[in-house]
This record gives C-alpha cells, structure tokens and sequence, in this order.
C-alpha cells in the first residue's frame, strides 16, 4: 500500500553544482544531478516519499544488501529537444520491469503512482541538468536495494527506493570490440540473468576485465550448458543483420528484455523488415562473415543506445564487421529512435511522455 497522498515534499539544495558544470566534458556515470528521490519501505508499506539534495546514505554495517545483495536497478533517459521540450523514453516499461525483478528477487514491488510522480518530480526540479546537444541526455537510475540491519539468511523486511539522474555522453565513443566468451558464464536457466539485478553485473566483471585486458570492449556471452550459443553482450542485447534478415536471441530467463531491444524489433517490423528472433550458434555467425553474408552488428540498451559492433573475436580471431558508415539498418535504426525521442519523428506506439 502507499500513503494517502503523493503530495511529495521536495527539500532544494543550497549549494548546486550547475552553475560549475562543464557539459562540454561529459562521461557516462560521473557526476550527479542536485536532487533525488528517496522512499522507505517498513512495516509493510511505502512511506515518507521525500525529494532531497543528493548526498549519501546512511548504512548499517550489517544492511541485508551488502551482505545478500538484494538490489535491482533500471536505466532510464530524459531528452531535452530544440524547443526545450523534456520527453522520457519508455519510463512505464522501465516501472513494469523494476517490478519483475523485484518480485524475482523477493523484494516488496514499487507502485506505479508512486514511482511515476517521484520520478516526474524529480526531472522538472532539475530540469536544467537535462544536456541539450545531439548524443546528450540525462540518465537516469531507479534502484531498490534491501537495508534490514540482520546477519542472516532471508528476505529484508525493510527497503529503500530511489532515483538518481546523471547528465552524460555517449556510453560508447567508438564502435565496440566484442570477444565471445566461451569458458565463464553470465546466467543460467531458471536463475536471474532477465532482471536488472546488481549480482549478475558483479559476476560479469572478472571475465569483462580479462577480454578488455586482451584489447575488447566487451564480451557476447553464450550459454552455460554448450557454450555454443549467443545470448547477450555485457551491457547490451545484440542483433545481427544476415542475408537482409535482422536476427537476435529470444529474451528468456538467461537474457534481459531490453526495452530498446524491444524498440529496434517493433520499427523493424513496422518496416516490413524480415525479423527473427531465435537462437544463434556462433557457427552461423562464422559462417556468415565467411560468405560475406553479415552486413551489420550492434548492440542495443539504454546507456549504449546503438552500438557498433566493430570486431567479433573468436577461437583466436577477430571477424570485421562492414565500416560503420556503410551500415543501412543500424544507421537507420538510431536515427529513427533519436527523431522519435526528441518529438521530431511520429510515435506511432505512444512510446515518448513529455513532461511539462
């Protein structure tokens, strides 16, 4: 349940930051917007719903998310267009699948209410943080993590919620080099790997830092019985462009549903591109470069929007995707999406909210 009212009451910084920001030097995930929205869950509701100046928590040395990891995570965006209209992408699939992975992960589910009017809040009071230039926007970052002060096996009873906005850049500066691994593994059948969980980015890192010490950005992960078949990429799903058909591995419980993955699909579709989404043995991706039917590789998600796929490695050798510039459906795609975002394109599926 929630509280009666969401008649939030929002504490201003005395001491912003913006007037000293540099938004001509941005980088993903470095600095902070002055504000947040923070609520506590106990005795089995929602309550004091709060913005506030952003500044660190308070954590008990035996807070049930340190030692149990119980904590999910969304990625989000807002955009600012030439108009200086602020549109979010997608917020309400974002809300939908924070709840997915808090159920999976035994934590209380956020209500749809309280997380829209925090989260809209939070953007209009900082609204001038939001970058303006192509390739700019703000992140933003809803989590929930647990915070019972008990050493010891079981869900937290108590929880907290919040949102943080950063201003940034590009995730990706370049096209990415990806190194398919074939020894760790991300995710099993039946475990976590479809929620936004903080545990499979934990588990992620080791065999992440061993590819980038080898000269790649990140990894395509396979799955953990054969090793045989592509699921996702590090921050990213990934689709391939074969003979004119747009190819990707089917979301499952091993691989997250990316709400941009999700987009890339449905304009896809409403194009009249040929689309399948199955499995795919890395054999066939091989074998694609070998006969020179591979015209386009990329990544989708929030923080990396669309990424170029540059190099596949693999059993030693790196396969060479087309220049980027030559690359129709890639190209295209993120265009499109750019347009659509910043209400310069009609959107068709009711995917942009402005806010006001």
């Amino acid at each position: 349940m929630i509280e009666s009212t969401l008649n939030i009451p929002i504490e201003k910084t005395l001491n912003s930051k913006l007037p000293f920001f540099d938004f001509n030097n941005l980088q993903f995930g470095k600095n902070f917007s002055d504000h947040m929205f923070v609520i506590d869950f106990e005795n089995g509701e929602w309550k004091n719903a709060r913005i506030i100046p952003y500044q660190r928590f308070d954590l008990s040395p035996s807070s049930a998310v340190i030692h149990y990891g119980q904590s999910v995570f969304e990625g989000m965006k807002a955009y600012k267009n030439e108009s200086g209209e602020v549109m979010l992408f997608r917020p309400t699939d974002n809300f939908k699948r924070l709840n997915k992975s808090a159920i999976r992960m035994c934590m209380p589910e956020v209500p749809e209410d309280l997380f829209m009017e925090g989260l809209i809040k939070l953007i209009q009071l900082d609204s001038d943080w939001i970058p303006s230039k192509a390739g700019q926007s703000l992140y933003i970052r809803p989590f929930l993590f647990a915070t019972d002060e008990f050493i010891g096996v079981k869900p937290s009873e108590t929880y907290r919620f919040a949102i943080i906005t950063s201003p940034a850049g590009a995730y990706y500066s370049e096209p990415v080099k990806v190194l398919v691994e074939t020894s760790y593994t991300r995710a099993v059948e039946g475990g976590i790997g479809y929620v936004k969980a903080a545990g499979n980015y934990g588990r992620s890192l080791y065999p992440a830092k061993k590819a980038q010490e080898l000269g790649y950005h990140q990894l395509i992960w396979t799955d953990a019985t054969e090793h045989k078949y592509i699921e996702e990429s590090g921050t990213m799903n990934v689709l391939f462009v074969i003979n004119d058909v747009l190819i990707t591995p089917p979301v499952s419980t091993t691989i997250l549903a990316g709400i941009t993955r999700d987009s890339v699909l449905t304009l896809a579709r409403d194009w009249g591109m040929k689309v399948e989404e199955r499995k795919i043995k890395i054999d066939e991706i091989i074998d694609a470069f070998e006969k020179g039917t591979i015209s386009d590789a990329f990544g989708t998600g929030t923080a990396a929007t669309i990424a170029h796929i540059s190099h596949i490695g693999y059993n030693g050798s790196d396969y060479l995707l087309p220049e980027v510039q030559t690359r129709k459906f890639s190209n295209k795609i993120k265009e499109e999406l750019q347009k659509i975002r910043l209400a310069q394109a009609p959107d068709k599926h009711n995917w942009v909210l402005k806010i006001k």
